[in-house]
């Protein structure tokens, strides 16, 4: 009997060990799918040249973006000598559309690379905190991962497609010596320009997908309301989410500015190049900037968009906590107040003959009065409770959160700022460079 109690003591205490050792195992099969996706993410951004981890990797690199970015596109245009090159390629718009391009792309693999070498790419995109215990959490983090890079290589394609047509209609006007030449010049023009192309972009894009990847937490705080009564877990929760947009902020806050100058510096110079020159402007001989345009507006489009999206999820939080407060001190009263009732009559009945219940008299609303007033156990256990909800919506209140660039939110109403700065310059170089005389 005593061999087969302890067999059965050494039985429960090992089966729990098993059973820690399967799920684990189970947990780890599961985030297979998240660390592939991972792995794929960073190889991507790794032939990119964004993984500068060494001191080759580093001078590769940039050894790439200076030949395919600048020094292709820069020979490719001062090699080319044709007849009719002047009149359907002019040679220093071109020039300032490589400029351009070089500089937002060299800024893109700048930042870029900084974060991931210095994060990891778990970490800059904040994906190491649940890996393993939420299922919800990495099915999620797959699917926006795999979204935004659909929202790449649309834009890329959609890009290098304009390219194309644009230096194939050019083709058709401008001669060169041989087809293999204009096949040879077609081909540089279009592999640098993709190369820029997917750089400027691809660090949007990543920025795009650290907001969208928060935007999930976010979401998941709002469900906790519902699920949850302690404001001790969700003062916790905000001041963990808080400061992971201040991280986001703090590594993107120097990409987003030199993003912001490089592009309305290209635009005006744009303008200025577009509107004072004297010649015949058409597509073929000046589509590039519309393309380039199209590029860099889209880029600056994605960024507004990812921290504005979760600049307005962040303060949308007290919204939602002041509607569960709502909810909850209404509910509470309501039930503290049939409570309260539910105990008078009980009193009343107990000692009262019933004609008291009809004429209340002065002592019974006094009484009732005294049952509402703090000095009651179970008002005093309700009102903790509603201080700390009401503290915490003052915290929520005061404390929204969101994208910042030191210390300005980007939300709607940083746009609107933004689109009329833009507006306002715009308009002030067109009124310098266009001059309408009247006889």
């Amino acid at each position: 009997m005593a061999n087969s109690h302890r067999q059965t003591d050494e039985s429960s205490v090992h089966t729990p060990l098993l059973d820690a050792d399967q799920i684990q195992g189970q947990v780890e099969c599961e985030d297979t799918d998240l660390d592939e996706t991972l792995q794929w993410l960073e190889s991507f951004l790794c032939f990119l040249g964004f993984k500068q981890s060494s001191l080759l990797s580093f001078a590769l690199s940039w050894a790439s973006f200076i030949i395919l970015g600048v020094l292709l596109p820069v020979l490719t245009l001062e090699l080319t000598d044709c007849s009719g090159c002047s009149k359907y390629q002019i040679k220093r718009f071109e020039l300032d559309i490589v400029a351009s391009q070089a500089i937002l792309a060299a800024v893109s693999l700048l930042c870029l690379s900084h974060n991931l070498r210095k994060y990891g790419i778990r970490k800059f995109l904040f994906v190491d905190r649940f890996t393993g215990q939420m299922v919800r959490f990495r099915d999620e983090y797959i699917q926006k991962i795999w979204i935004s890079f659909r929202l790449l290589g649309l834009w890329v394609l959609a890009c290098v497609v304009l390219k194309i047509a644009r230096e194939v209609i050019r083709l058709l006007y401008v001669h060169h010596d041989s087809w293999w030449k204009s096949v040879s010049i077609l081909l540089a023009f279009v592999l640098s320009w993709t190369y820029l192309t997917t750089i400027s972009l691809s660090a949007c894009i990543m920025f795009h997908l650290v907001c969208n990847l928060q935007v999930i937490h976010f979401d998941d705080y709002g469900e906790l309301l519902e699920r949850e009564s302690d404001v001790l877990v969700f003062m916790e929760e905000h001041i963990r989410l808080r400061h992971h947009l201040s991280k986001i902020s703090h590594r993107f806050r120097i990409f987003l500015l030199l993003q912001f100058l490089v592009v309305t510096a290209s635009q005006f110079v744009t303008l200025f190049r577009t509107t004072g020159y004297r010649g015949t402007f058409t597509f073929i001989n000046g589509g590039d900037f519309a393309v380039s345009s199209i590029i860099q507006v889209v880029g600056i489009i994605i960024c507004l968009h990812a921290a504005a999206k979760i600049s307005h999820r962040a303060q949308r939080i007290a919204s939602v906590a002041s509607k569960w407060h709502a909810v909850l001190t209404c509910v509470s009263t309501d039930a503290f107040l049939l409570r309260s009732s539910n105990n008078v009559e009980s009193l009343e009945t107990a000692s009262n003959p019933p004609s008291v219940l009809v004429n209340y008299s002065e002592s019974d609303l006094e009484s009732f009065d005294f049952l509402g007033m703090p000095s009651n156990p179970q008002y005093a256990s309700y009102m903790p409770s509603y201080i700390r909800r009401q503290a915490f919506v003052m915290y929520l209140l005061n404390n929204p959160g969101g994208i910042t660039l030191y210390g300005w939110t980007v939300d709607r109403s940083l746009l609107n700022t933004i689109f009329f700065i833009e507006l306002s310059l715009v308009l002030f170089v067109l009124g310098k460079t266009i001059v309408v005389t009247t006889r």
